[in-house]
């Protein structure tokens, strides 16, 4: 078994969609009308900042853009270390006609209406001198229906035409049967080649000087494979995770998936995956009582310490330090709105956030209180004046940011629940003398109090201090005894 790169457990990722977070740089924004999309058929449109996001995903969602860009990025790398953020992961930045850029035209150049590969040259150095990472979003399942490859493999008889699947009417499978977005063939030779085992390979590339990425997003990591289905799968991973772990050994492979997903945390495949499974879906069941499709659910806190259980036992413990926890993305609704705006259950999932075993990530703007429905609302531009920050939320933020990176069990510790009742769940993490204890209630009204087995977790301490309140609570024949108020999540420090 491989196992992950160390260092991705000591990181704070931050999720940008790069046309929304900041525009560095107005003159290479799109502008209205520039071209058209979506086969002719939406002219582009320019919005200024901040203004509402199109309802319809599908049509306008994708070529409406806000300008966005890599220098808007490196402008505010002040302001992401300043926070306390060590890490950026980055939706698709090459060359692509939608906003969101998963219908790829060329894998080897940043999109002009971004930036260029210069400036991501420059930024990553940046980063790199700051101490920071990044990964970048690797689109290998599928292309634009508008990539060169996918304009030759018209003819029948191009080499391009192997890259895709075509039935016997000449129909080619589309992602999800979305006709402009042709599913890659990994059967073909020249495929492999080109996304992962010829030696200017799309994942070499761009781990390599002078850019050398931190590690790559796989999307829809489980859907790619042969004849325009997921067979060869595995094979195929693997071979991706070799040949990245060739160009850098300490590249993170981190894959999407909405489910399940240990069979490729084994060691052999990914490090980590979007833990929406394993993390996002049992809290948003627990905290917003909705389940993966919006739909009511109620689950209590038993069952949701069970539903956590379930989805660690079955991945290797160093897996589990290199999953990529997060409470939403560009592909969910922002978990505030989820909670109907409520910021205290909000400041309770980002302490479960930033003290539950794996890596968290904040998507950009979460916190300062950032709202947003079902995308494309949950990829609202960043509002960068102060006033119109949460600044509760963005306080607590980096409160919990500083607590994880002074508390080593918090970022490697081990896991051992304490208690898990209908509103009330308590768990601790350990690491030889260090103990943090996380303690949520999260009734609407009524406080708690719980007898605390502190014995369970083998500390000798004495004593536990309430940071934030400064209240201090005795062991008493290995217990403590604790009050969580309503909506709240406590952490408690061995002292």
């Amino acid at each position: 078994q491989q196992k992950p790169p160390v260092w991705v457990q000591d990181q704070v990722f931050y999720q940008i969609f790069p046309d929304r977070f900041c525009n560095g740089d107005p003159s290479i924004s799109v502008q209205n009308g520039e071209y058209q999309y979506g086969g002719g058929t939406h002219p582009v449109i320019a919005k200024q900042w901040g203004e509402p996001v199109a309802a319809d995903h599908l049509s306008t969602g994708a070529s409406e853009f806000y300008g966005g860009d890599l220098a808007g990025i490196q402008s505010k790398l002040h302001y992401l270390q300043s926070l306390g953020i060590t890490a950026l992961y980055l939706n698709p930045i090459f060359a692509s006609p939608s906003n969101h850029k998963y219908d790829t035209v060329d894998f080897y150049r940043v999109d002009a209406h971004l930036g260029s590969n210069e400036q991501l040259a420059e930024l990553t150095s940046n980063l790199h001198q700051r101490g920071m990472r990044i990964v970048l979003d690797a689109v290998v399942d599928h292309t634009s229906d508008q990539h060169p490859w996918f304009t030759a493999a018209s003819d029948v008889h191009a080499t391009a035409r192997r890259f895709y699947t075509f039935d016997e009417k000449g129909q080619h499978v589309g992602w999800k049967g979305l006709a402009h977005l042709p599913k890659l063939d990994f059967a073909s030779q020249e495929v492999q080649e080109i996304v992962y085992s010829g030696d200017d390979a799309i994942l070499r590339h761009w781990l390599r000087a002078p850019y050398a990425i931190d590690g790559w997003r796989f999307d829809v990591i489980h859907m790619l494979g042969e004849h325009g289905s997921a067979a060869g799968n595995t094979y195929h991973v693997q071979q991706m995770r070799q040949c990245m772990k060739q160009e850098n050994p300490d590249a993170y492979v981190l894959g999407e998936h909405f489910f399940e997903a240990s069979q490729w945390l084994q060691g052999d495949q990914e490090d980590g995956a979007m833990n929406y499974y394993g993390f996002a879906h049992p809290v948003r069941a627990f905290l917003a009582n909705q389940d993966i499709a919006y739909h009511p659910v109620r689950i209590s806190a038993e069952e949701f310490d069970q539903w956590l259980k379930q989805a660690r036992c079955s991945i290797p413990f160093a897996n589990q330090l290199a999953q990529f926890n997060l409470l939403d993305s560009h592909d969910t609704a922002r978990f505030l709105s989820l909670l109907s705006g409520d910021v205290a259950l909000m400041r309770t999932a980002v302490t479960l956030l930033f003290t539950y075993i794996g890596t968290p990530c904040i998507y950009y703007g979460d916190e300062v209180g950032m709202e947003g429905g079902k995308d494309p609302d949950c990829r609202r531009c960043f509002p960068w004046d102060s006033t119109e920050w949460n600044h509760l939320l963005h306080d607590h933020y980096r409160r919990m940011i500083r607590l994880r990176k002074t508390h080593p069990a918090l970022r490697r510790g081990d896991i051992h629940t304490l208690y898990a009742g209908e509103h009330s769940f308590v768990f601790a993490r350990t690491l030889e003398s260090d103990v943090v204890i996380t303690a949520v209630n999260r009734h609407p009204t009524k406080a708690r109090t719980i007898t605390l087995p502190i014995w369970q977790t083998a500390s000798l301490a004495n004593r536990f201090t309430d940071p934030e309140t400064r209240e201090k609570f005795e062991v008493v024949k290995g217990e403590i005894r604790l009050t969580i108020p309503a909506k709240t999540a406590r952490v408690l420090l061995a002292t």
